[in-house]
């Protein structure tokens, strides 16, 4: 097993209105109870983590994301710890693990490979989408005080009703779609929204990512088919486009809102593939 010798502790003070400060001083403790060097870094995060083997993040899908395009080639261990307020990524490596069972369980496991997406010249390590998702994200930002999966849920309610249709031009495995979608996600973990499983199947380690396409739904079947999708039972049904694979090309003559781990962007056109170094994970 890779040892661990020496923790950064990174916190993000703006995520899960503020309380990673006290899970920091709650893993510095534990890390120092064992023997184990710890320094805790709040906003100001360190140029390179030379003298540590191991990163302990506290936060987020946004934090993580951060992370990952702030560093693109980190080659330390890395450990999530629940700090925002959807916590999806962090919900795939550790599931409903409490803060004492995942810190004893990252103390015990070994480093595994996570894979990173990236699209033009930025990383994402949950999921990306377009369109309904990439709205979503967008009006979601007046109600982040209800947090992940409920702020998420009313904002999902809210676009039902006002979102129309963009018309896209979509490249994967050699197929092109020129039609109107309601979804277009690229997901690399399966879980989005503080609960929403859009792609059920996702692995984080088998070298692929997930594409999930909606056809056009009208909004009463838009919210008939809103729990199916929230529980990853939608991919049998015909309006559902599901494909893996390792490229995939994005236009729309509109501007596209991006939702990439929570964050937001904006573009016509994505080339989206797997960045070219895999990260460590402690899981």
């Amino acid at each position: 097993m890779n040892t661990i010798k020496a923790v950064a502790i990174l916190e993000n003070p703006c995520a899960g209105s503020g309380k990673s400060a006290e899970i920091a001083i709650k893993l510095s403790n534990e890390l120092i109870i064992k023997g184990i060097t710890a320094t805790v870094y709040s906003s100001d995060w360190p140029i390179h983590f030379d003298d540590y083997t191991d990163i302990w993040l506290i936060g987020g899908d946004g934090t993580i994301s951060f992370f990952i395009n702030k560093y693109p080639f980190c080659d330390k261990n890395i450990a999530l710890f629940k700090g925002g307020t959807g916590n999806d990524f962090a919900w795939k490596l550790y599931g409903n693990l409490n803060l004492n069972q995942q810190i004893n369980l990252v103390l015990n496991s070994k480093p595994q490979l996570v894979n990173i997406g990236k699209f033009n010249n930025i990383l994402f390590i949950n999921c990306l989408g377009v369109g309904f998702d990439g709205e979503t994200i967008q009006s979601m930002d007046s109600i982040r005080f209800l947090g992940g999966h409920i702020g998420y849920l009313v904002s999902v309610l809210r676009t039902i009703f006002t979102f129309k249709e963009y018309k896209f031009i979509i490249k994967a495995n050699g197929v092109t779609w020129d039609d109107e979608f309601l979804l277009v996600m690229i997901a690399n973990s399966s879980r989005a929204g503080g609960g929403f499983f859009i792609a059920p199947h996702a692995q984080i380690n088998d070298g692929l990512l997930n594409m999930v396409l909606c056809k056009k739904l009208s909004v009463l079947n838009r919210l008939k088919y809103l729990p199916l999708i929230q529980k990853g039972k939608h991919l049998n049904k015909p309006f559902v486009i599901h494909q893996t694979g390792t490229d995939f090309t994005i236009y729309c003559e509109k501007q596209m809102a991006i939702q990439f781990d929570g964050e937001l962007s904006f573009a016509n056109e994505l080339q989206i593939g797997l960045h070219s170094h895999a990260f460590k994970f402690r899981y």
